[in-house]
């Protein structure tokens, strides 16, 4: 049985980067090379975006079921909110 030959240091340096650019799937039973989706840190660009981003980054893009929730109760308000408009100044 015949040896396999070394690959020489551009082979392997193309097929490292042959294997960063495509991933093996399983289609209909078969390997199928395809494109690995685009990362951003390790993280796919949506994760990346809702990690961190700010509120106002998220509005300004019109991304608003990534906007957290607040309630009334847990808002941080360090000023009393009066009661009727007369103690509102102008």
């Amino acid at each position: 049985m015949a040896k396999k030959r070394k690959l020489t240091a551009a082979e392997k340096a193309a097929k490292k980067a042959r294997k960063k650019e495509y991933m093996t799937v399983f289609i209909g039973g078969k390997q199928k090379r395809v494109k690995r989706p685009p990362m951003i840190d390790g993280l796919t660009p949506d994760e990346f975006i809702r990690r961190n981003a700010d509120p106002i980054w998220l509005h300004e893009n019109e991304m608003w079921e990534y906007l957290p929730l607040y309630d009334e109760e847990h808002c941080r308000c360090d000023h009393p909110i009066p009661e009727n408009d007369e103690d509102i100044p102008l």
